[in-house]
């Protein structure tokens, strides 16, 4: 059977390699980005699969992911990725840090994401999976390095809020899960980071397809080990 899949973030890095990964599988593939009309890469590979949707959706707005529910009537969603994120201002000391940047770091990683999914539940059915692309970067008992308090924070709300609506909605049949892509070399991961999208969205995809309702709830990393909170 075809799998539907939705994935945010979807015009580069990890989100781009999610849909090249689950296309190659045969899925339906739903990809959401701000400015589809600038996704280059994206776009070229709708021009070689058919089953691939290019969405436009900020993730902060609520009408475009209302307009989205109304477009994908009668689709169920047997994979909802919520991967879109940003990072904030790189080595940003604690002095240097604006109050106004760091909300909406709080706003694009945590809040929204929760929220877009409040939003796209209608598409969601008994045996749907949820992921949404966290960081260990968000672990309270993995931090030993300091720093980075705009996507330390962000994450760490993340995790809290998706572990209550993994609660929330285990009796809907959902199960939802955290995922670690690992650092991975992207925009926001840089040269230097040690594995590839490639093998960063393999490993999580493997997650995703053999999440259990034990799983729901759950901060895992790529490679399918489990990560402290």
């Amino acid at each position: 059977m075809t799998q539907n899949v939705l994935i945010t973030g979807a015009n580069r890095g990890i989100g781009l390699e999610f849909c090249q990964q689950y296309l190659a599988a045969g899925a339906r593939v739903f990809a959401c980005c701000r400015t589809p009309q600038q996704a280059t890469e994206l776009n070229a590979l709708a021009n070689d699969y058919r089953q691939l949707t290019v969405l436009p959706l900020d993730i902060a707005s609520h009408q475009q992911a209302a307009d989205i529910v109304t477009q994908l009537n009668g689709v169920t969603l047997d994979v909802l990725i919520n991967n879109a994120g940003i990072y904030g201002a790189k080595g940003a000391s604690l002095e240097a840090i604006d109050a106004e940047e760091w909300l909406h770091v709080l706003h694009i990683d945590a809040i929204a994401p929760v929220l877009l999914t409040r939003t796209l539940q209608p598409l969601l059915g008994n045996g749907s999976k949820v992921a949404f692309v966290s960081s260990k970067m968000g672990s309270i008992a993995d931090n030993q390095s300091g720093g980075s308090y705009m996507y330390r924070s962000a994450k760490a709300a993340l995790n809290a809020a998706v572990k209550s609506l993994a609660i929330d909605w285990h009796e809907h049949g959902i199960r939802i899960a955290l995922l670690h892509p690992g650092w991975v070399k992207t925009d926001m991961g840089g040269p230097n980071a040690l594995i590839s999208t490639d093998q960063s969205v393999a490993g999580m995809k493997n997650v995703i397809d053999s999440l259990s309702a034990n799983d729901n709830g759950q901060f895992i990393n790529y490679d399918g080990a489990p990560i402290p909170w």
